[in-house]
């Protein structure tokens, strides 16, 4: 049964990944298919893999598992087990670690127990939320941004974009900041670090003044925070001269670093807005100011979905929307080009980089490490698959750095950061690698020869068979092909053929 990177998905496109999911009740042998299935949907099957015993359970069942769904005769729930074990399993080069201590690391010296953190945002913004997020295997979070002044947020406050399979592809929200007093942050502070002294407490702040940059990194270094993220980069301010106003103005963001480190001794991440041409002049303007770390990114400025009927920007707010701030898995091109400016410039070498934007599974994390992030953050995965996500994150990189042989997750940070220019210039550009057909997986639709055809370069036709052929004259080497075929069916040859 061979399915390919992009057959595995259909596997679980129409599970729903539901919580208490009947599936695993109904499992006669204990397997925890939802679990293997989400790990699946998180490109996880490896670790699930690993964990399926042997011979296959799954192989003679009659699939109660299928009956008891809620989208009962849609999800193919044992045809995705067995591909765990008949699939995967028989290739898994090395066992599942026997714990995660290669997954501890630290920012600017302060333990963490993985590298994950809930981004700031509504999913860490509470005492509840962050007591269950690190039961559930968070390492820290950075706290919801405390302000001095009030919030008042609107209602609705979020839209999305969605990918043809149905899954979210795209989020934005007009959210502001913690609605709740500094005196309350406070105590949630204490209360959390008196509960989970082990976890790491990043906490969020923004001021309007030098004087409000001070006084509440004062405040959050006496309650408990382990660290300061200093917010200058939110675009959803309804005052002028907040979040990302400041992040785009290099000597604001020196400034404004500068006042919270007189108010505070802890290590101090700025974390900047990704609209802007560059970043690394707000973040060498940071480093001046006496910050530690970086983060980045924030979300993005953006309008979506305007009603044909009302001409409303979603989110309609009575009528009216606004500019807000864009994230989910669409943006994670746009954060790991900045984390590699980051990353590669040598005035910003010590410092700790947190990246987000994007992140969903485990090979999204460990691209943000490659590229010089030392710590990776989530929210919009969190806002639509709930921290239990977190299982499919530590499994996979942890099974990662077996397989290949790493003892510590910060052997991999930066390794990925050499490959990178910051233009085409640098790029070979006198020879070929040309696409491989897989004759046997090939289903003959033709795909193929549509996108070369119309978007390439008019070297694939479909013979009397429906196989495709390839005019090596007129292919290029783009291959659009291997990306456009909806069954893994062609690939890359390997072969760099030098042009004439």
């Amino acid at each position: 049964m061979f399915l390919g990177e992009k057959g595995k998905y259909r596997l679980v496109q129409n599970c729903v990944l539901c919580g208490a999911a009947p599936c695993d009740t109904a499992c006669p042998e204990g397997l925890a298919p939802a679990r293997q299935l989400r790990s699946i949907w998180f490109d996880n099957e490896k670790s699930a893999a690993a964990r399926l015993p042997m011979p296959n359970a799954c192989a003679d069942c009659s699939a109660p598992c299928e009956t008891a769904c809620l989208k009962c005769g849609e999800v193919p729930i044992q045809k995705a087990m067995r591909f765990l074990a008949e699939e995967v399993k028989p290739t898994l080069a090395a066992d599942m670690p026997d714990s995660e201590a290669a997954l501890q690391t630290d920012i600017c010296g302060i333990p963490l127990e993985n590298p994950f953190l809930l981004a700031s945002s509504v999913v860490g913004s509470n005492y509840d939320m962050c007591a269950r997020a690190f039961a559930a295997g968070w390492a820290g979070v950075s706290f919801k941004t405390i302000c001095a002044f009030p919030i008042h947020e609107a209602s609705p406050r979020f839209s999305a974009v969605y990918s043809g399979d149905g899954s979210m592809a795209g989020f934005k929200n007009i959210e502001q900041l913690s609605d709740h007093s500094v005196a309350e942050n406070m105590a949630i502070f204490r209360q959390l670090k008196k509960d989970y002294p082990q976890k790491f407490i990043l906490a969020s702040i923004m001021g309007r003044n030098d004087a409000e940059w001070t006084e509440l990194a004062r405040q959050c270094q006496e309650n408990g925070a382990d660290a300061l993220e200093l917010n200058f980069s939110c675009p959803n301010m309804m005052e002028e001269g907040l979040g990302s106003d400041i992040g785009q103005v290099p000597a604001l963001v020196e400034r404004f670093t500068a006042a919270a480190r007189r108010g505070a001794s802890i290590p101090i991440l700025a974390k900047l807005t990704p609209n802007v041409a560059r970043m690394s002049p707000a973040a060498e303007a940071a480093l001046s100011g006496g910050a530690d770390g970086l983060s980045a990114i924030n979300t993005i400025k953006s309008l979506m979905a305007v009603d044909p009927d009302t001409y409303v920007s979603s989110p309609d707010v009575h009528g009216k929307s606004a500019v807000g701030g864009y994230s989910g898995k669409a943006v994670k091109p746009i954060a790991l080009r900045f984390i590699a400016e980051l990353g590669q410039n040598r005035k910003l070498r010590g410092m700790h980089l947190s990246g987000m934007g994007g992140v969903e599974n485990w090979r999204d994390a460990l691209e943000f490490l490659l590229l010089g992030a030392g710590s990776v953050q989530v929210t919009t995965a969190v806002m639509q698959y709930g921290y239990r996500i977190i299982e499919d994150l530590k499994a996979g990189l942890n099974y990662y750095l077996q397989a290949k042989g790493f003892r510590h997750v910060s052997e991999v940070v930066g390794l990925a950061l050499a490959a990178v220019s910051d233009t085409t210039d640098a790029l070979e550009r006198g020879s070929i690698v040309y696409p491989k057909f897989n004759r046997k997986t090939c289903i003959g639709c033709g795909r193929c020869e549509i996108s070369c055809l119309d978007g390439g370069h008019q070297a694939i036709h479909l013979d009397g068979q429906r196989r495709p052929i390839l005019d090596a004259k007129k292919c290029v080497g783009c291959h659009l092909c291997v990306l456009v075929c909806p069954t893994d069916s062609i690939g890359s040859s390997g072969k760099r053929i030098c042009q004439a």
